[in-house]
């Protein structure tokens, strides 16, 4: 996550990923990404830069988003309980505490990430915040962009 924006854009775009700027945010600069084939509707992924242009959140979409792993966990578009299931196994075999994000979704302390729910049509498919979160993860979670608190 030590990147700043037009490094981000560059490797995005490498894989196929339009930039869309969001002018609508005061505190953050935040920068859209979809396929060059897709709408710019709703955004595979998000990223949100401090004003100095480096990255401090990353948000996958469930429905839309690249697949991500972390620790050879599958986390994007997957089924929201099968997802914690995995967690919950991962922590006691790898002897990791779990918490509780703000959406009530289930994940091992130490990963620099929070995960959600968001409806696809009928199902719900699981969807991935990525941040740096130093030794405090609270402090971090609780200033992430509001927006990403809201997909569905």
């Amino acid at each position: 996550m030590d990147m700043h924006q037009e490094e981000v854009i560059a490797a995005l775009a490498a894989h196929g990923f339009t930039a869309q700027p969001d002018e609508c945010s005061s505190e953050w600069v935040p920068v859209r990404f979809a396929k060059e084939d897709t709408s710019m509707s709703r955004a595979a992924v998000e990223c949100y830069f401090y004003s100095d242009g480096e990255l401090a959140y990353v948000h996958v979409d469930g429905r839309l988003g690249p697949q991500v792993t972390c620790e050879g966990i599958r986390l994007i578009g997957r089924v929201p309980s099968q997802l914690a299931q995995e967690m919950e196994a991962y922590a006691t075999k790898n002897d990791f505490g779990l918490r509780f994000g703000p959406t009530g979704d289930i994940c091992c302390d130490g990963f620099q990430l929070e995960l959600g729910a968001q409806r696809a049509g009928d199902h719900a498919v699981s969807w991935a915040l990525f941040f740096v979160a130093g030794d405090d993860h609270s402090v971090t979670r609780d200033n992430a962009p509001e927006a990403v608190w809201h997909h569905w």
